[in-house]
């Protein structure tokens, strides 16, 4: 006969194996559905034609559509908001631009996220490298002999706005070259270069998209590029850095954030098949038509990026009392 206690551990056994089943079985493969990847600007925009060309690759690599949804307003505030808000689960993914989660931190006083806090970097997107453009009759041909110009006199640059990279961008030049170049805000790139053809201002420093044919129609002159290395979409440029303003850097960039607390496992899973994407050469030409350079990394380098970005622009808006209209 079998002992009470032997029934016991046969009982206690089968309890036990009961237990682990459930923990054996694999999760659901990521994805199981469709993912919102969401843009802070109106479609036909640097970072709505970033996301566009990512989005479409990346829906064939995971097998499930990634739409891409533009949620404009505030400088790409209201979207950051809304991905912050978001559950933590990568079905909803933020195409964040320098401005969300570098600059609009110190530009406006009241922001309901944190992008260090409330975000998890997955990768960077692409480099959008600006270029300082001149007016064809200033007389200087590098930045040595524009900043010598502008200590003699006073010379306006325009921007696309009050806050955007092309007006910190004067701000930086400003505080490195000790000048102070006169600030003229548009309400847009567009209307900015249009002035700069017409020689209502002398100088931009401009996306590389909006520049480069005017620069090859002769209507202005390009002396350096605003990056740390030169663009390859101009690389007979040398850099502001390398031209007389030792580590002057302002880059334009984009790149995929979650939110806080999403798994490790998807992050990964999101760098490593949006890496693929950006070697691919269709995507790499379709991305240089627009002025961009691809600049994939880890998500590690991209969320230390962000964070020496936010530290650099805090000390440009600082010094320049620029504030958000």
């Amino acid at each position: 006969m079998t002992s009470p206690h032997s029934k016991l551990r046969v009982i206690f056994a089968l309890l036990g194996l009961v237990a682990v089943i459930p923990q054996a079985l694999p999760a659901d493969p990521y994805p199981t559905r469709p993912i919102k990847m969401i843009v802070g600007f109106a479609p036909g925009g640097g970072t709505d034609l970033t996301a566009r060309p990512v989005a479409a690759k990346l829906s064939e690599l995971l097998g499930q559509q990634v739409l891409v949804e533009n949620r404009p307003g505030a400088a790409g505030n209201v979207a950051t908001e809304q991905v912050a808000r978001a559950a933590p689960d990568g079905y909803t993914i933020l195409m964040g631009t320098i401005a969300a989660l570098a600059i609009n931190p110190s530009l406006y006083g009241n922001l309901k996220f944190d992008p260090e806090v409330d975000f998890a970097p997955v990768i960077q997107v692409v480099d959008a490298t600006n270029v300082l453009v001149l007016y064809p009759s200033v007389p200087a041909n590098n930045v040595q002999e524009l900043i010598a110009l502008a200590k003699q006199k006073s010379l306006s640059a325009g921007s696309s706005g009050i806050g955007a990279t092309g007006h910190l961008s004067i701000e930086l030049f400003n505080l490195m070259a000790g000048v102070k170049l006169v600030h003229v805000p548009y309400k847009g790139g567009g209307p900015a270069m249009t002035d700069l053809v017409g020689g209502q201002v002398q100088l931009v420093f401009s996306t590389t998209a909006s520049a480069i044919p005017q620069i090859k129609a002769g209507r202005i002159k390009a002396i350096a590029v605003t990056t740390v290395k030169r663009s390859t979409l101009l690389p007979d440029l040398p850099t502001i850095s390398e031209a007389g303003l030792a580590g002057f850097d302002a880059n334009n960039w984009y790149g995929i954030v979650v939110p806080a607390k999403t798994p490790r496992a998807i992050i990964d899973q999101l760098n490593a098949e949006v890496t693929k994407i950006l070697h691919m050469d269709d995507v790499k030409a379709t991305l240089h038509n627009q002025g961009l350079d691809p600049a994939p990394g880890t998500p590690e380098q991209f969320g230390a990026y962000i964070h020496s970005e936010r530290i650099k622009w805090a000390k440009v808006i600082k010094a320049s009392g620029a504030k958000a209209e």
